[in-house]
């Protein structure tokens, strides 16, 4: 048995807190009976790789991704259909919204490292978006390029922070609010322009968007969402509902599938928004993977599907 803890240094941006991260695990470590090691990640995806050459070495191995929902979409990536890994979400980055789908007073309890080594392991699904994974919530269209250019602007000195999603907003609605796509789901086949869609596996992302309540990571369905063609002058007001996960008020412009697979094309690439993290392709499928991954849950937390 061994622990893992996978640290991103950058976690939280202007907010990071990496010096109190640290010494918190460093800490913990000495409490654990079992072997343990600490990784501070250097460049992006480098996660997927030390989890991988740990997992080939011990019967079982426990990983926590000490970051944002970034981080924990790497550990998500590595540890995907191995029995022998399970991961947790220790959090520190800005938004953290996979834990938000367990509700606030159980997502607290994801704070405790110690709640955690001695927690519940249970599977939960994953998305699998060609060669990569999601375990939270992937989307393309408007709210992809506007989630994504976020992270150009905020950068920008006279900009940054919470100004630079309005920034990003108002840009992408200038060069065009609707895209068109090839949509493709349980046999029926859209080919038209839309405002965007998504697949939920969590309930949560962009630091607040809930478009499908009701999702569940353990149900074995994708909650999907393909939003029609709205005008610029619509847009406020659509992206509203569906931020609040309010779709069933506007069903001749949202419609909700429930389905294990969507594959979305077009012409020339768009950019797909996987938990937060940008892919470029011209066709991307979106499949449920039942159990996918094992996780580690603080004990006694009683908000799993019903279908698990």
């Amino acid at each position: 048995m061994k622990h893992l803890f996978i640290i991103n240094p950058v976690a939280g941006g202007k907010n990071c807190r990496f010096e109190e991260t640290h010494k918190e695990v460093q800490e913990f470590v000495k409490t654990l009976k079992d072997e343990a090691e600490i990784y501070v990640t250097k460049a992006p995806f480098d996660a997927c790789a030390k989890i991988e050459e740990v997992a080939e070495t011990v019967d079982k191995l426990f990983v926590y991704a000490c970051g944002g929902d970034g981080t924990l979409n790497e550990c998500a990536n590595a540890a995907a259909n191995r029995s022998n890994v399970a991961i947790t979400h220790y959090p520190c980055g800005t938004g953290n919204d996979f834990l938000k789908t367990f509700g606030s007073e159980n997502a607290a309890k994801f704070r405790d490292l110690e709640a955690l080594a001695t927690g519940e392991i249970r599977p939960i699904d994953l998305i699998e978006c060609n060669d990569r994974y999601g375990i939270n919530i992937c989307s393309v269209g408007i709210d992809a390029r506007v989630g994504i250019d976020v992270h150009k602007y905020s950068k920008l000195p006279i900009i940054g922070g919470a100004t630079g999603y309005v920034v990003s907003l108002v840009v992408n609605v200038i060069k065009g609010v609707v895209q068109k796509f090839k949509i493709t789901a349980d046999g029926e086949v859209l080919d038209k322009n839309i405002t965007l869609a998504c697949a939920c596996n969590g309930r949560y992302y962009g630091g607040g968007f809930n478009p499908v309540p009701d999702a569940m990571p353990d149900d074995g369905i994708l909650d999907c969402l393909i939003v029609e063609p709205v005008s610029r002058f619509q847009v406020a007001k659509i992206v509203g509902k569906y931020a609040k996960g309010k779709f069933k008020e506007l069903p001749d412009i949202i419609k909700h599938l429930r389905t294990t697979e969507l594959e979305i094309e077009a012409d020339k690439k768009f950019v797909v928004n996987i938990d937060g993290e940008a892919a470029y392709t011209n066709k991307m499928r979106f499949k449920l993977i039942r159990n996918g991954v094992n996780f580690i849950f603080p004990s006694k937390m009683s908000c799993f599907s019903a279908n698990a």
